[in-house]
């Protein structure tokens, strides 16, 4: 038995264990635990699997050497069936353990802010913006707005929206940290290249169940909404700002007319950024070369650039640079997130 598999039968132990407790249904994480009592059982019955061929194919080799040539024979074929089933079902395992993470499965919330730069940083969060639509679009996923904070000179302050579709985030969560792009204004006569940067923050949808929220811990405030430059555009106080104070963390809401669809918004919102601050804590457990490809839209981790005089974008984390920016401004990444994920496979592996 080696060290994955035996850490693997412990967890599952346990978990019976704490399954078997006579309280166990009442308690909120009780769904999680038994999924992930589901998905420790077809791991170990494909290494009991795994076991088995092994024993099997151990006895059919020391047969192939014995004096019955007839039951050498037949021993050297079912060997090379079991050596067959034996690889089909490691790599089985090795897909089971390195493809796995349980919020793959989740909808999307993409967050995106410009940062420095100015106008140009407010242009590209709107260049961004139809990136991931575009993308959402090509791959069968919906697009579902939520918020805007329009900029007076184009594009946006701030936008946030929701992907949704079968395994969204796994697909999108590589895309969280710094974006910088690099390019000529328009309103740039000497031709002077800009640097301006932009962030973007990926966060696994959060269902009730996940986040506890204590309603005694927020601090819900209701104004007047407002458009750009502060003009109002709305006569009634619609407008939710919610904030949970334990952790300093607001969501501010505007964009619905009705006070009651802003606050479901916004608490849609704010526990997914609740969930997120959890999952980060779990992060610290990981590799560094690991944490780094999960980006927290913090200012100085700058992923990827997106540079315009040399047609070419380049993410960071992966040394990996390609021409044809408009194609990847228009959806046409899939290599760059392909990529990602071989990397996080390769250092799966490696922390195994």
């Amino acid at each position: 038995m080696d060290d994955t598999e035996r850490k693997l039968r412990t967890e599952f132990e346990q978990l019976q264990e704490e399954l078997a407790h006579p309280d166990v249904f009442g308690r909120s994480n009780y769904p999680a635990l038994a999924k992930r009592q589901g998905e420790l059982a077809g791991l170990l019955a494909m290494f009991d699997e795994k076991n088995r061929l092994a024993n099997e194919l151990a006895d059919a080799e020391k047969m192939t050497s014995g004096d019955d040539s007839e039951l050498a024979e037949m021993a050297k074929v079912e060997s090379v069936e079991l050596k067959a089933k034996l690889h089909a079902v490691e790599a089985d395992i090795n897909e089971a353990l390195t493809s796995k993470d349980p919020n793959d499965e989740r909808d999307a919330v993409v967050e995106i802010r410009a940062a420095a730069g100015g106008d140009e940083a407010a242009l590209f969060v709107g260049d961004l913006h139809r990136m991931y639509s575009r993308w959402a679009e090509k791959n069968g996923f919906k697009v579902e707005h939520i918020s805007e904070n329009a900029a007076e000179g184009g594009g946006f302050k701030e936008i946030i929206f929701m992907v949704r579709g079968e395994n969204a985030y796994r697909q999108l969560k590589f895309e969280g940290g710094v974006h910088r792009v690099q390019r000529i204004p328009l309103t740039e006569s000497s031709g002077r290249i800009h640097t301006s940067t932009v962030t973007v923050a990926i966060l696994p949808e959060a269902e009730e169940s996940d986040v506890q929220v204590n309603q005694a811990d927020l601090k819900i405030e209701v104004f007047r909404s407002s458009g750009p430059g502060g003009q109002s555009v709305n006569t009634t106080d619609s407008a939710v700002r919610i904030t949970h104070q334990p952790t300093g963390i607001a969501v501010s809401m505007q964009d619905e007319k009705s006070q009651i669809k802003n606050r479901e918004r916004a608490m849609s919102i704010l526990r997914s950024r609740l969930l997120q601050a959890k999952l980060e804590e779990e992060h610290k457990q990981m590799s560094e070369a690991r944490r780094s490809l999960i980006g927290s839209g913090e200012r100085s981790e700058k992923i990827r650039t997106y540079n315009f005089p040399q047609d070419r974008i380049t993410d960071h984390r992966i040394n990996y640079s390609r021409s044809n920016l408009p194609g990847a401004l228009g959806g046409d990444f899939d290599d760059i997130t392909e990529k990602l994920h071989q990397r996080e496979t390769e250092l799966i592996k490696g922390d195994l």
